[in-house]
Protein backbone atom coordinates (compact mmCIF):
# COMPACT_ATOMS: atom_id res chain seq x y z
CA UNK A 1 0.00 0.00 0.00
CA UNK A 2 1.33 3.40 -0.96
CA UNK A 3 1.86 5.84 1.96
CA UNK A 4 0.59 8.79 -0.06
CA UNK A 5 -2.73 9.03 -1.93
CA UNK A 6 -2.75 10.40 -5.48
CA UNK A 7 -3.33 14.12 -5.89
CA UNK A 8 -6.84 13.44 -7.22
CA UNK A 9 -7.75 10.70 -4.72
CA UNK A 10 -11.37 9.74 -5.32
CA UNK A 11 -12.10 7.59 -2.25
CA UNK A 12 -14.26 10.07 -0.31
CA UNK A 13 -17.11 11.57 -2.39
CA UNK A 14 -17.82 14.48 -0.03
CA UNK A 15 -14.15 15.49 0.04
CA UNK A 16 -13.89 15.18 -3.74
CA UNK A 17 -16.91 17.44 -4.16
CA UNK A 18 -15.45 20.01 -1.78
CA UNK A 19 -12.07 19.81 -3.51
CA UNK A 20 -13.73 20.44 -6.87
CA UNK A 21 -15.65 23.36 -5.38
CA UNK A 22 -12.38 24.88 -4.18
CA UNK A 23 -10.78 24.21 -7.57
CA UNK A 24 -13.50 26.19 -9.30
CA UNK A 25 -13.15 29.06 -6.83
CA UNK A 26 -9.35 29.01 -6.68
CA UNK A 27 -7.92 27.24 -9.74
CA UNK A 28 -4.37 28.29 -8.86
CA UNK A 29 -4.37 26.45 -5.54
CA UNK A 30 -3.01 22.94 -4.97
CA UNK A 31 -6.51 21.50 -4.35
CA UNK A 32 -5.54 17.87 -3.85
CA UNK A 33 -4.57 15.20 -1.35
CA UNK A 34 -1.62 16.63 0.56
CA UNK A 35 1.40 14.38 1.00
CA UNK A 36 3.62 14.06 4.05
CA UNK A 37 6.64 16.33 4.53
CA UNK A 38 9.98 15.36 6.06
CA UNK A 39 12.60 12.67 6.35
CA UNK A 40 11.83 8.94 6.03
CA UNK A 41 14.66 8.35 8.53
CA UNK A 42 12.77 10.47 11.07
CA UNK A 43 12.28 9.33 14.64
CA UNK A 44 9.48 11.88 15.21
CA UNK A 45 6.17 11.79 13.34
CA UNK A 46 3.81 14.73 13.86
CA UNK A 47 0.17 13.99 13.03
CA UNK A 48 -2.26 16.78 12.29
CA UNK A 49 -5.97 16.68 11.54
CA UNK A 50 -6.35 17.56 7.85
CA UNK A 51 -5.22 20.25 5.39
CA UNK A 52 -6.64 23.71 6.01
CA UNK A 53 -8.57 25.21 3.11
CA UNK A 54 -6.31 28.25 2.80
CA UNK A 55 -3.25 26.50 4.20
CA UNK A 56 -2.04 23.13 2.95
CA UNK A 57 -4.92 22.84 0.48
CA UNK A 58 -3.61 26.03 -1.09
CA UNK A 59 0.13 25.37 -0.87
CA UNK A 60 0.39 21.58 -1.05
CA UNK A 61 2.59 21.20 2.05
CA UNK A 62 1.30 20.25 5.51
CA UNK A 63 0.72 23.18 7.87
CA UNK A 64 2.00 25.68 5.31
CA UNK A 65 0.24 28.96 4.77
CA UNK A 66 -1.96 29.28 7.86
CA UNK A 67 -1.59 30.25 11.51
CA UNK A 68 -1.18 26.67 12.74
CA UNK A 69 1.89 26.38 10.54
CA UNK A 70 3.34 29.63 11.87
CA UNK A 71 3.37 28.23 15.40
CA UNK A 72 4.34 24.67 14.46
CA UNK A 73 7.28 25.50 12.21
CA UNK A 74 8.62 28.18 14.57
CA UNK A 75 8.56 25.57 17.31
CA UNK A 76 10.29 22.96 15.14
CA UNK A 77 13.04 25.45 14.39
CA UNK A 78 13.39 26.29 18.09
CA UNK A 79 13.78 22.63 19.07
CA UNK A 80 16.12 21.55 16.29
CA UNK A 81 13.60 19.63 14.20
CA UNK A 82 13.91 22.00 11.24
CA UNK A 83 16.54 24.11 9.48
CA UNK A 84 16.19 27.14 7.26
CA UNK A 85 13.51 29.78 7.20
CA UNK A 86 9.78 29.18 7.21
CA UNK A 87 8.13 31.61 4.81
CA UNK A 88 4.71 29.94 4.49
CA UNK A 89 5.31 28.56 1.01
CA UNK A 90 6.52 25.13 -0.16
CA UNK A 91 9.56 26.52 -1.97
CA UNK A 92 10.93 28.43 1.04
CA UNK A 93 13.79 25.93 1.44
CA UNK A 94 12.78 24.84 4.93
CA UNK A 95 13.96 21.30 5.72
CA UNK A 96 12.88 19.04 8.56
CA UNK A 97 15.44 17.19 10.67
CA UNK A 98 14.64 13.82 12.27
CA UNK A 99 10.98 14.69 11.77
CA UNK A 100 8.06 14.10 9.42
CA UNK A 101 4.66 15.80 9.34
CA UNK A 102 1.51 14.13 8.04
CA UNK A 103 -2.25 14.36 8.55
CA UNK A 104 -4.89 11.92 9.74
CA UNK A 105 -6.96 12.91 6.69
CA UNK A 106 -5.15 14.03 3.55
CA UNK A 107 -7.85 16.11 1.80
CA UNK A 108 -9.39 19.31 3.11
CA UNK A 109 -12.79 18.70 4.73
CA UNK A 110 -15.62 21.25 4.90
CA UNK A 111 -15.42 23.28 8.12
CA UNK A 112 -12.28 21.31 9.09
CA UNK A 113 -14.50 18.41 10.16
CA UNK A 114 -13.89 15.04 8.49
CA UNK A 115 -16.50 12.37 9.06
CA UNK A 116 -15.79 9.07 10.79
CA UNK A 117 -16.00 7.25 7.46
CA UNK A 118 -13.50 9.66 5.87
CA UNK A 119 -11.09 9.20 8.77
CA UNK A 120 -11.36 5.43 8.47
CA UNK A 121 -10.96 5.50 4.69
CA UNK A 122 -7.78 7.57 4.89
CA UNK A 123 -6.29 5.31 7.58
CA UNK A 124 -4.76 3.03 4.97
CA UNK A 125 -2.40 5.81 3.89
CA UNK A 126 -1.57 6.77 7.46
CA UNK A 127 -0.79 3.16 8.38
CA UNK A 128 1.39 2.74 5.30
CA UNK A 129 3.17 5.98 6.12
CA UNK A 130 4.12 4.75 9.59
CA UNK A 131 5.34 1.47 8.13
CA UNK A 132 7.81 3.32 5.90
CA UNK A 133 9.53 5.00 8.88
CA UNK A 134 12.07 2.45 10.16
CA UNK A 135 13.32 4.68 12.98
CA UNK A 136 9.94 5.91 14.22
CA UNK A 137 10.15 6.29 18.00
CA UNK A 138 7.85 9.18 18.95
CA UNK A 139 4.48 10.21 17.54
CA UNK A 140 2.97 13.59 18.38
CA UNK A 141 -0.79 13.76 17.91
CA UNK A 142 -2.15 17.26 17.43
CA UNK A 143 -5.69 16.85 18.65
CA UNK A 144 -8.00 13.97 19.46
CA UNK A 145 -8.67 12.87 15.88
CA UNK A 146 -4.93 12.48 15.23
CA UNK A 147 -4.63 10.64 18.55
CA UNK A 148 -7.46 8.24 17.72
CA UNK A 149 -6.24 7.70 14.15
CA UNK A 150 -2.83 6.69 15.50
CA UNK A 151 -4.29 4.21 17.96
CA UNK A 152 -6.63 2.73 15.36
CA UNK A 153 -3.80 2.33 12.86
CA UNK A 154 -1.81 0.45 15.49
CA UNK A 155 -4.84 -1.63 16.55
CA UNK A 156 -4.68 -0.29 20.11
CA UNK A 157 -7.69 0.26 22.38
CA UNK A 158 -8.55 3.95 22.74
CA UNK A 159 -9.81 3.39 26.27
CA UNK A 160 -6.29 2.45 27.35
CA UNK A 161 -4.74 5.68 26.07
CA UNK A 162 -6.77 8.72 27.09
CA UNK A 163 -6.15 11.90 25.12
CA UNK A 164 -4.93 14.88 27.11
CA UNK A 165 -2.66 17.81 26.40
CA UNK A 166 0.86 16.88 27.46
CA UNK A 167 -0.01 13.21 27.93
CA UNK A 168 2.70 10.61 27.29
CA UNK A 169 1.71 7.07 26.31
CA UNK A 170 3.89 4.00 25.92
CA UNK A 171 2.60 2.12 22.88
CA UNK A 172 4.88 -0.87 23.05
CA UNK A 173 7.71 -1.77 20.73
CA UNK A 174 9.73 1.15 22.06
CA UNK A 175 7.33 3.76 20.65
CA UNK A 176 5.83 6.70 22.51
CA UNK A 177 2.75 8.79 21.78
CA UNK A 178 2.56 12.39 22.99
CA UNK A 179 -0.62 14.47 22.84
CA UNK A 180 -1.10 18.17 22.31
CA UNK A 181 -4.07 20.36 21.63
CA UNK A 182 -4.00 21.32 17.96
CA UNK A 183 -2.04 24.51 17.25
CA UNK A 184 -5.00 26.10 15.48
CA UNK A 185 -5.81 29.79 15.69
CA UNK A 186 -9.02 28.94 17.54
CA UNK A 187 -7.15 27.10 20.30
CA UNK A 188 -4.52 29.78 20.69
CA UNK A 189 -6.96 32.71 20.50
CA UNK A 190 -9.14 31.19 23.22
CA UNK A 191 -6.14 30.41 25.43
CA UNK A 192 -6.77 26.67 25.31
CA UNK A 193 -3.25 26.33 23.94
CA UNK A 194 -0.46 28.80 24.68
CA UNK A 195 2.97 28.91 23.09
CA UNK A 196 4.42 27.89 26.45
CA UNK A 197 2.13 24.85 26.64
CA UNK A 198 3.07 23.83 23.10
CA UNK A 199 6.77 24.27 23.80
CA UNK A 200 6.49 22.16 26.95
CA UNK A 201 5.34 19.19 24.86
CA UNK A 202 8.24 19.61 22.45
CA UNK A 203 10.66 19.98 25.31
CA UNK A 204 9.50 16.59 26.64
CA UNK A 205 9.82 15.03 23.19
CA UNK A 206 13.28 16.50 22.69
CA UNK A 207 14.46 15.06 26.01
CA UNK A 208 13.06 11.62 25.15
CA UNK A 209 14.75 11.53 21.75
CA UNK A 210 18.05 12.80 23.13
CA UNK A 211 18.10 9.82 25.51
CA UNK A 212 17.44 7.30 22.73
CA UNK A 213 20.10 5.62 20.57
CA UNK A 214 20.95 7.59 17.41
CA UNK A 215 18.93 6.78 14.32
CA UNK A 216 20.26 4.32 11.75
Amino acid sequence: MTPEPPHDCALCPRLVAYRNENKRAEPGWYNGAVGSFGEETARLLIVGLAPGRGGANRTGRPFTGDYAGDLLYATLLDFGFAEGSYQARPDDGLELRDCMITNAVRCVPPENKPTGVEISTCRQFFSARMETLPNLSVILALGRIAHDQTLSALALRKSAFKFGHGARHELGGGRLLFDSFHCSRYNTNTGRLTTEMFHAVFDAIRRELDQMPPRA
